[in-house]
């Protein structure tokens, strides 16, 4: 049965007792009678036909209903404050927000370029990032959290979320290493490699499998050092010199004078990055010009 007379008054009560923990504390929070939300749980709890929160000991916990509640209210009331941001923005003038998820597999660097071509619209363009993991994500974009993800892998196939993968490009890959380990393992490549300190990403890394494919199809056996869930992390360590490290040959210049780091030769590994939406025509103007831009700019020939 639809409810049609629920009350978000009563709702933000509801998300501020759970999140608070007590009613007590809530109602100092709030600065209203404790109970005045007492009351207006009660009321929400009956329009519901559910209950939402358990006494347990001196605290209030969530039952499953509160559970579910809890989630819904959590994407109410960002909205809501996100819809405040936006309106608070547009009286200072022509401001676009972008809100953008980052893959924390992606490389940052990327990342970084692809979001410089929305900001060189017309319109003045807010960028508001998070970076998170690419399951994560998805599901904050689903629910409008955020407008765009950028990532290195498609949508899986057979999911139930109504996403739209949208390919930017792709790269080959190359290692790279600090002058002194350049110098030591340039000569001979790929042969070099065997026994070769190597930084990679974990193997929840939509590469990782291409790069140990390569190794094995090259029967090429290096040292693996240290393995990342974070790609800025990876290449952190690598500029320290414990290790060769891959990087889209697409940013060789950006790593020679951001690490310090000297590419040692190039793999035949291909890694592809995309954007993906709730749309499957882009409509943010800031998308499209990050959409227009990639090729021309990041991955030209």
């Amino acid at each position: 049965m639809k409810i049609s007379t629920l009350n978000y008054r009563h709702l933000y009560y509801f998300w501020m007792v759970a999140k608070e923990g007590s009613v007590t504390r809530a109602a100092e929070r709030l600065d209203v009678a404790i109970q005045t939300i007492s009351a207006q749980l009660s009321l929400l709890e009956r329009s519901l036909g559910k209950s939402l929160l358990a006494p347990s000991g001196r605290r209030l916990v969530l039952t499953e209903a509160g559970r579910v509640a809890l989630g819904y209210a959590d994407q109410i009331f960002l909205l809501g404050e996100q819809l405040q941001d936006a309106l608070a923005e547009s009286e200072i003038g022509q401001t676009m927000r972008l809100t953008v998820g980052i893959s924390d597999s992606l490389p940052k660097l990327i990342a970084s370029r692809l979001l410089e071509a929305a900001l060189k619209l017309p319109e003045r363009v807010k960028l508001v990032c998070h970076e998170d993991d690419f399951e994560s994500l998805l599901g904050d974009l689903s629910v409008h959290k955020l407008d765009v993800v950028l990532t290195d892998r498609p949508v899986p196939s057979g999911t139930t979320l109504r996403v739209f993968s949208h390919l930017l490009g792709e790269s080959e890959i190359t290692l790279f290493g600090v002058p002194e380990l350049a110098k030591r393992y340039r000569d001979d490549f790929p042969r070099s490699l065997h026994g070769a300190p190597l930084l990679l990403p974990t193997r929840n890394n939509a590469i990782r499998g291409r790069l140990d494919h390569w190794f094995e199809v090259n029967d090429i056996r290096p040292d693996v050092v240290g393995e990342f869930d974070d790609n800025a992390l990876l290449n952190t360590f690598g500029r320290s010199g414990i290790g060769l490290f891959p990087a889209p040959s697409a940013l060789a210049k950006d790593v020679r004078e951001q690490f310090g780091a000297m590419p040692i030769g190039e793999l035949q590994v291909q890694e592809q990055f995309y954007a993906i939406s709730n749309e499957r025509k882009i409509k943010h103007p800031a998308i499209e010009a990050i959409m227009s831009e990639v090729h021309r700019e990041i991955f030209a020939k």
